[in-house]
């Protein structure tokens, strides 16, 4: 963790009222695929998203337009105006833009003049003299024109990665209740009861004051969790998942061992046939040395392919559903 934090605050009412988002959210997803877009960070999960959608945006002008609207609004690092990811949890993306259109006049602004004091916003964004309807309609158009460039192609793979977090953090909550599941947020969040001490650009405290917390997993989210400006809403800590690369060859076309290698996929397959296994059992099974099998999970893992989780004194391994559908397509 960074040495500046965001402090979470939890009474006994909100260790009662805390929720996982069980969809990716498509605005939160949106704000985040804008900051990823604008940097070069995450080159192996990231990279190949970005060239493509460079490549869209200089051959489309009104989605370039569209993009560079939301992008005004979106720094990579500071304020982001909180109405621009309204609470609308698993209701879609259409709810969230009618969301975002009755923005209150009066919040939008007041959001608008917090921004406006730590960053310069572009006169074709908010034009004088525009009515805040206007503007909210342009917004929406953007923001709309921006998912469908950016997310909608990609959508079911987001989905797939943020579905196996979810099952993670239902495990651990079945498993070990609300103490568990926020323990379960190393490396990037350490659970103090009663404070949940999170990895953060600035320090911060929030004070949940019975309100409970929303969990949001979110794909592309990077490196550290992100949160609401404004106190006062309703509590969101949305928080990165493990990241299967956007663009990963599928092997409908090849064997899976010309894709992954023989000892490799071999690796794969014994995992994906049990409900859980160890490091020791994948050895112990394919007939190879512990510190190989540990070597070749770490690399499935890292693909996305694998998720590790600690069950007890043992760390047990899964495939994740980007491994089940790759088996599937190659007829394994």
């Amino acid at each position: 963790m960074t040495d500046s934090m965001l402090r979470i605050h939890f009474t006994a009412h909100d260790m009662e009222r805390i929720r996982i988002a069980q969809q990716p959210d498509p605005l939160w997803e949106l704000v985040c695929a804008v900051c990823r877009l604008s940097t070069g960070q995450g080159p192996l999960v990231f990279g190949r998203w970005r060239r493509s959608i460079s490549e869209r945006l200089l051959s489309d002008e009104r989605t370039g337009f569209a993009v560079r609207f939301t992008q005004a609004l979106i720094p990579t690092t500071g304020y982001i105006p909180d109405f621009l990811t309204p609470p609308v949890m698993g209701q879609g993306l259409s709810a969230a833009l009618d969301q975002v259109h009755a923005t209150p006049r009066e919040r939008l602004l007041n959001d608008l003049r917090l921004f406006a004091e730590v960053r310069s916003v572009p006169g074709w964004v908010t034009r004088p003299g525009v009515s805040a309807g206007a503007f909210t309609n342009s917004l929406v158009t953007a923001l709309e024109s921006s998912f469908r460039a950016l997310l909608a192609p990609h959508w079911a793979h987001v989905q797939s990665a943020v579905g196996n977090d979810v099952a993670l953090r239902s495990h651990d909550l079945l498993e070990g209740g609300t103490g568990a599941l926020l323990d379960g947020l190393r490396p990037w969040a350490r659970w103090r009861a009663p404070v949940l001490e999170v990895d953060y650009p600035c320090e911060r405290d929030l004070h949940l004051e019975g309100r409970g917390l929303l969990l949001v997993p979110s794909y592309f989210c990077w490196r550290r969790p992100t949160s609401l400006a404004d106190s006062s809403l309703d509590p969101v800590l949305v928080y990165p998942v493990a990241k299967p690369p956007l663009g990963l060859v599928r092997a409908s076309d090849e064997r899976l061992e010309r894709l992954l290698g023989r000892t490799r996929s071999a690796v794969l397959m014994d995992v994906a046939r049990h409900s859980g296994r160890t490091t020791t059992e994948v050895a112990q099974s394919l007939g190879i040395a512990p510190p190989s099998a540990s070597y070749q999970i770490g690399v499935l893992r890292d693909g996305g392919l694998i998720i590790s989780r600690r069950d007890g004194k043992y760390v047990l391994h899964l495939a994740t559903a980007l491994a089940r559908g790759l088996l599937d397509s190659s007829g394994v």
